[in-house]
């Protein structure tokens, strides 16, 4: 759809611009996201997404290996945004990306994108200073440009005299004959430090407050350099960073720091490298096809390459490339049987893709496994020709003297700092930090301790010659800079945490539906900061967190974890299953890792370990009370396998559970040795105490939101005619309230009953959304909150209550009754729409969206997950690989819902037919009582569930409902929609 909508709009212009250029056929080429570039006729939309950054990339590799630098991190700053890539001497492609909410699926090189250029806002927001998201943009620009912009990182540069007026050409203003604005730029800083000052109670000067964004916005940019390094296995401390766009000079050295990286190299057409690269771009043509097959079957993927080789080939020749210009790339993407992730190596015979494929797979995920089936996932002919040449540029001789000297603003003082201009620096020309180093296209601070060497290309290469100290100690007061900063640095950890247990675990659950979360905990299990992974597992893991504390006693060593499942103490419901491990620092526990994840199967009276009808928890798979999985570094296999083997319905696929067991384990492995990196850098003592500071800034803003809300009270009545009641009480005064459940049902003989932590998790959420501010969901958010739950009730059942659908159900209509008490939201879908399905050999369970319930001006969203769950679908090509299933509808449901002023979202078709025997289970609601509307709306459609058995005959199935379905029989289920909000017309 996407390459639909813009390939006609991109016909037209590369017409205009062929026309307007008078040139002829296959002399117009144009770039394109996959790094090569193609003629103006071939031209596509889906190819041209990300074509100028790729332009970077290109620039950057060819560049670096003409310096002789092989391993490359590329930092690309401009003045909006920062892009980040890896280079080691191929391009590194991804097939499918998400580009401004938009999948794509189409070759483009594979780059990170960070809300930290030039032009990001700079704001003092909540008691932190942020940069970005938003950014001034071209016009108006920053502050320093006399459009009346706000400051920005570019403005807090000027602030620092990094960038001078004196060097600039008098070009801004609404007519273009101004000079740099440094005294407006001055006054923005001089306001914005006495509003912190006001706010905080800490004296700060405008100085220190530009230095505290720079550090912000450094930070934030390593951490999107982690993700597209360290999280894939790469150590980048023996990498060159290799910046440009006109601002990355400025920070290269701060970065550099920020990353261990000890060199820095900046090209002299680092300000245009994007367009340097176009220009030094080959013609290439991509070819790829999709190939399941074992790896056993190389031959027969050879006559396949062969193929797409003629085609590749031949499309480079009749854009005129000469035939012995051509060159091939032929690569296969591997992955092992029942994985997902394929890793690409080059095609060959089929003993050296295994070892290729092995030794890639124990880079990027710290194993292998040589007993494991390898199987083919694609094919991909790349070929090439047709490139410039690199011109060495020429050098003047000797090194010129400095051509000005100003006070520039470093660690914490002026210094008065060299500016040398860079087109006097001749070969081997040396400049010792601090000192500036001016250029047409940018900027380039040489920091204290680094020094700046020309090489004989004209590169600019800065190296750490003194050994980086560590950062004095910013204290363990909160201040308004580090909070930003440790903010950032907790939830990135938490982030990369779940980035290797999704690459590592075996599961679709895990690995492609994302029904995993990781969090960070203090030393009293307190959450100081999640990624942003399964609302219902995050509120909470606290309370898993602190059985493991309980069980495990004071006999806890570094290299320990523990694994459970028991609702009763810290779970939710079976199949998710947690592993917790301490952090230790100086010898003390000061923080706990968790890592929650839904295995297919736990065991259980059927597949996939939800019975539709359970009464008993035991009839719903093993029930784990916390027990070691690891001692001293040792993963205790033989325990988790007799546990799991244990109960009269044991799980069916150990083997899967030991794989994500082992997931989890590396997941929290990262995150101790990223926590312990940051104790490094900061000291133990500051990093603990901004575990605090963290919660105390959420903490001031739920209490802020309160003093907004009112008293209410609301019922929600379910499917089984049991109910969830809720009252609200406000105390504005102190920003505090209570959330009371007295009057919900009494725990029932099914399994619609929902663990206290579930309760928690729910007012966790709805609270933290009506913040409607940018902060991490953390025990804060819960301080100013009494919540009542009545012992016995479905909401804090007793042992041994059956309780699957009490994390997935009775937490959806928890939440929709909070809102409702609230009066913010129409009833959303109410439901997970839980679909199980499997035998003997295989499981899988899937979370089905529906519509979202409207507010006071605005509608409901169609077709998505809401509130407590926030899971992806499986993709259909990996759901019908993995399983023997075809998937023959997926729409939305239009006309489900509900009408209002502002209409509530539909809910969703989908229709599943099996090619082999299995139980299907189905556990929803909203199948008899509507999602409600608010404020005059209506309600949103019912869901409906019903087999389609071979012969044709439909059956309707309850909400919670379980039938043994032979091949060639049909699942369909049609989800509800959400309330609408206000009287229709």
């Amino acid at each position: 759809m996407a390459d639909a909508y813009l390939s006609p709009i991109l016909r037209r212009y590369v017409g205009q611009v062929a026309g307007a250029l008078g040139l002829g056929a296959g002399r117009l080429c144009f770039m394109q996201s996959n790094g090569g570039l193609t003629d103006a006729a071939r031209f596509q939309g889906r190819d041209a997404i990300l074509s100028g950054p790729a332009g970077g990339i290109v620039g950057m590799a060819k560049t670096a290996q003409a310096a002789g630098f092989a391993k490359v991190i590329g930092f690309d700053m401009g003045g909006t945004s920062t892009d980040v890539s890896h280079f080691t001497g191929d391009y590194e492609r991804t097939f499918e990306a998400e580009v401004a909410g938009v999948r794509i699926r189409a070759p483009m090189m594979d780059i990170h994108t960070v809300a930290a250029g030039g032009g990001s806002i700079l704001s003092f927001r909540d008691g932190r200073l942020r940069v970005g998201p938003e950014s001034a943009g071209a016009n108006p620009g920053p502050a320093a440009y006399h459009r009346g912009g706000p400051l920005t990182v570019t403005d807090a540069n000027v602030m620092l005299g990094r960038l001078q007026a004196a060097h600039f050409p008098p070009v801004f203003g609404p007519r273009g004959d101004l000079p740099l604005g440094a005294a407006a730029v001055s006054a923005g800083f001089a306001r914005m430090a006495e509003q912190i000052s006001a706010a905080t109670g800490l004296p700060q000067t405008p100085e220190a407050v530009a230095e505290g964004f720079l550090s912000i916005a450094v930070a934030n940019m390593a951490n999107a350099i982690r993700k597209i390094s360290v999280e894939r296995g790469h150590d980048v401390t023996g990498y060159t960073l290799q910046c440009f766009g006109g601002a990355g000079g400025q920070h290269a050295c701060a970065v550099a720091d920020a990353l261990g990286i000890g060199r820095v190299m900046l090209h002299p057409f680092a300000g245009v490298l994007s367009a340097y690269g176009m220009g030094l771009a080959e013609l290439r043509a991509l070819r790829e096809v999709q190939a399941d097959a074992p790896l056993t079957e190389a031959a027969q993927m050879a006559a396949r390459m062969a193929r797409l080789t003629e085609e590749a080939r031949a499309d480079l020749l009749a854009q005129g490339v000469a035939p012995e210009a051509v060159v091939i790339e032929a690569r296969a993407h591997l992955r092992y049987d029942g994985a997902h992730q394929a890793l690409e190596v080059p095609f060959g015979g089929a003993e050296a893709m295994r070892a290729a494929f092995e030794a890639a797979h124990r880079a990027r995920f710290g194993f292998a496994d040589p007993a494991r089936a390898v199987h083919f996932e694609m094919l991909t002919v790349e070929a090439a020709g047709g490139a410039a040449a690199l011109v060495a540029p020429a050098l003047p001789t000797g090194q010129a003297a400095p051509v000005a000297r100003h006070p520039v603003y470093l660690g914490g003082g002026w210094h008065e700092v060299d500016f040398h201009d860079r087109a006097g620096l001749g070969a081997g020309a040396q400049i010792a930090g601090p000192a500036v180093v001016l250029e047409a296209t940018g900027t380039t601070l040489v920091a204290p301790g680094w020094r700046a060497e020309v090489d004989g290309l004209g590169n600019l290469i800065l190296s750490r010659v003194e050994i980086a100290r560590r950062a004095p100690s910013v204290g363990t007061a909160a201040d308004p800079v580090t909070l930003e900063v440790m903010s950032n640095l907790f939830m990135a950890v938490a982030d990369q945490m779940g980035a290797v247990l999704a690459n590592t675990a075996w599961s679709v659950n895990i690995k492609e539906r994302l029904d995993f979360s990781c969090a960070i905990f203090d030393a009293t299990g307190d959450l100081v900061a999640n990624a942003p992974h399964v609302p219902v597992h995050l509120g909470s893991m606290s309370d898993a967190v602190r059985a493991v504390m309980r069980a495990a006693g004071p006999g806890v060593a570094p290299g320990d974890a523990w694994m459970l499942n028991s609702p009763f103490t810290g779970g939710t419901h079976l199949p998710d299953v947690t592993v917790v491990a301490p952090v230790f620092l100086d010898g003390r526990i000061r923080f706990w890792l968790g890592a929650r994840g839904h295995h297919a199967d736990i065991g259980g009276r059927t597949p996939g370990s939800s019975p539709p009808d359970s009464r008993r928890i035991e009839e719903e798979g093993v029930l784990i009370a916390p027990m070691p999985l690891m001692r001293g570094g040792r993963f205790l296999e033989a325990e988790a396998r007799a546990v799991l083997g244990s109960g009269r319905w044991p799980a069916r696929s150990p083997d899967q559970n030991i794989a994500d067991m082992k997931a989890q384990v590396a997941a929290l492995e990262t995150g101790r040795r990223e926590l312990a990196s940051a104790a490094e850098s900061w000291g133990e003592g500051v990093l603990t105490a901004y575990a605090a500071h963290v919660q105390d800034n959420a903490e001031a803003l739920v209490r802020a939101a309160i003093r907004g809300l009112r008293d209410g009270a609301f019922t929600c009545p379910m499917d089984s005619g049991a109910q969830i009641a809720v009252a609200l009480r406000v105390d504005r005064d102190t920003g505090q309230a209570t959330v009371d459940f007295t009057g919900t049902s009494a725990q029932g003989t099914g399994n619609y009953n929902a663990p206290a932590a579930i309760a928690r998790a729910v007012v966790l959420y709805v609270f933290r959304t009506l913040v409607g501010k940018d902060i991490p969901l953390n025990e804060g958010c819960l301080r100013p909150i009494t919540i009542i739950l009545p012992e016995g009730s479905m909401l804090n059942p007793r042992f041994p209550a059956a309780v699957i659908a009490g994390n997935t159900e009775v937490s959806q209509t928890a939440a929709n009754a909070l809102y409702g008490a609230l009066g913010v939201l129409a009833g959303s879908q109410g439901t997970m729409n839980n679909f199980v399905w499997g035998n003997a050999a295989f499981q899988n369970y899937e979370t089905i969206a529906g519509g979202t319930g409207a507010g006071p001006g605005f509608a409901g969203c169609d077709a998505v997950q809401s509130h407590m769950t926030n899971t992806r679908m499986t993709d259909p090509e990996v759901l019908e690989r993995r399983f023997p299933v075809r998937l023959e509808r997926l729409a939305i449901r239009h006309g489900s819902g509900g009408a209002g002023q502002w209409p509530g979202g539909c809910g969703m078709e989908r229709r599943l037919r099996f090619l082999a025997p299995v139980t299907v289970t189905v556990l929803s609601s909203s199948r008899r009582v509507a999602p409600f509307g608010a404020a005059g709306g209506a309600p949103g459609a019912v869901g409906a569930n019903r087999v389609i058995w071979p012969d044709g005959r439909e059956e309707r199935l309850l909400g919670n409902d379980e039938r043994d379905l032979p091949a060639g029989a049909a699942f369909e289920m049609l989800t509800p929609g959400g309330g609408g909000w206000g009287t229709p017309g």
